[in-house]
């Protein structure tokens, strides 16, 4: 069956593009009304009928531009805003000096608020400042002098702009933040379903194969071992060791949308949750404990912690033997992680490190000490012997030195 995909959609932004739709309609008419008014005052009347009859087709015929953010382009807002500013430049041609220094409204009037605040709509408070300077150069220039009205006019657009733009950027950045509560509490109630259906069938069977593998002996023995590994992972996997899905967030004409996709490249610089890769070593004789938030680090100095515990592991079974038990702790400190792995086996004799590396055995140098020491960590041992070993392994938060860097110098 094909996986189905869940969108959710939500958006404010919507009520906004349709008020603006409604404002340009009605601000024409303001217009237009105004000129009627007016017509007899005009020194070429001519020259504003010819204006307001491309600004009202211009108008309607733009209304599904700005009935939504998709189809509300840069090219359409700059040509909207072109419109607006042709029409206040137009303004001293058709009506006359007396008139326009006395206060009159030029040809678009209040119109010209609308297309600043389709910018303002479209792309924050940035392009809102942008389309508002615009405007008020070009004001200053129809009236040649900066009289205190159109000061107070250029002012006023400027400021609700701005303001407007900003509280839209704020309503995004909200939408985003409440598309992925929503989608993390919808993952979070399927893990649980699936965790209470996987918990009733697969983990009950696979723990009574292994209780009736021991018990029969033999071949049925390593069958038990086996699915009790099985069990211990899916366990892990379940309870909290799921990768976290990978999301993208848009803005289109519905709002914030939310889509499973996959996950980044590998060479991104997205943190990468340390408790994924170190999942897969548990298992009937490894144990797992880690905190139940993520531990983010940059994706080298992940993998090369957790190559490095996966190292350790493989000393564990190659000198304490395949029966060792061991252990897997990590914490997560304000400015380090710390991971450490313990095992129940015979334990190091004193110096048996050092002599090894004497002796040409590189595998605790470079599988462990070298890689962290690439990452600005260290490697310490304690073992006892007869009681075990237990290594520590410590990575800074912030390394800024990685393995492939040590490797280009």
């Amino acid at each position: 069956m094909a996986a189905r995909e869940k969108v959710m959609r939500m958006s404010v932004e919507l009520p906004l593009w349709r008020a603006l739709a409604g404002y340009r309609v009605l601000t024409m008419l303001y217009a237009v009304g105004l000129f009627a008014t007016a017509y007899d005052q005009f020194v070429r009347p001519w020259v504003a009928i010819a204006y307001y009859g491309v600004l009202c087709v211009w108008t309607l015929a733009t209304l599904p531009r700005v009935a939504g953010e998709a189809r509300c382009t840069r090219r359409f807002l700059a040509v909207d805003l072109a419109v607006a500013l042709t029409g206040i430049l137009l303004t001293p041609v058709a009506d006359s000096h007396q008139r326009i220094m006395d206060g009159g409204p030029t040809l678009p009037s209040i119109w010209t608020a609308g297309s600043v605040l389709a910018f303002a709509v479209k792309g924050g408070w940035r392009w809102a400042a942008y389309a508002s300077t615009a405007v008020a150069v070009v004001n200053l220039i129809e009236r040649g002098t900066p009289a205190r009205d159109t000061v107070h006019n250029v002012i006023l657009v400027w400021v609700a702009s701005i303001a407007i733009g900003y509280v839209v950027e704020v309503a995004r950045a909200s939408e985003r933040t409440l598309a992925r509560a929503l989608e993390i509490e919808a993952a979070s109630r399927e893990r649980e379903r699936l965790a209470r259906d996987i918990h009733d069938s697969v983990l009950q069977v696979l723990a009574m194969v292994q209780r009736r593998g021991a018990v029969i002996g033999g071949e049925a023995a390593e069958l038990g071992r086996l699915a009790g590994e099985q069990e211990v992972a899916l366990r892990t996997l379940v309870s909290g060791g799921l990768r976290p899905v990978s999301r993208v967030f848009e803005d289109t004409a519905q709002g914030a949308v939310v889509r499973v996709v996959e996950d980044p490249p590998e060479g991104a610089d997205t943190p990468v949750d340390l408790r994924t890769l170190l999942a897969p070593y548990a298992g009937a004789r490894v144990s797992l404990a880690e905190p139940g938030a993520p531990v983010e680090l940059a994706p080298p100095a992940a993998r090369e912690l957790a190559a490095a515990v996966g190292a350790a592991l493989d000393n564990v079974r190659v000198h304490a033997g395949e029966q060792a038990r061991a252990w897997i702790l990590v914490e997560d400190e304000p400015d380090r992680v710390v991971v450490t792995v313990r095992d129940d086996g015979p334990g190091i004799p004193e110096g048996r490190l050092a002599q090894a590396e004497h002796e040409g055995r590189l595998g605790v140098a470079l599988s462990i000490r070298g890689r962290l020491r690439d990452l600005g960590g260290s490697a310490e041992w304690i073992s006892v012997p007869g009681q075990g070993t237990e290594v520590e392994l410590t990575v800074p938060k912030h390394s800024t030195t990685t393995r492939g860097k040590a490797e280009q110098r």
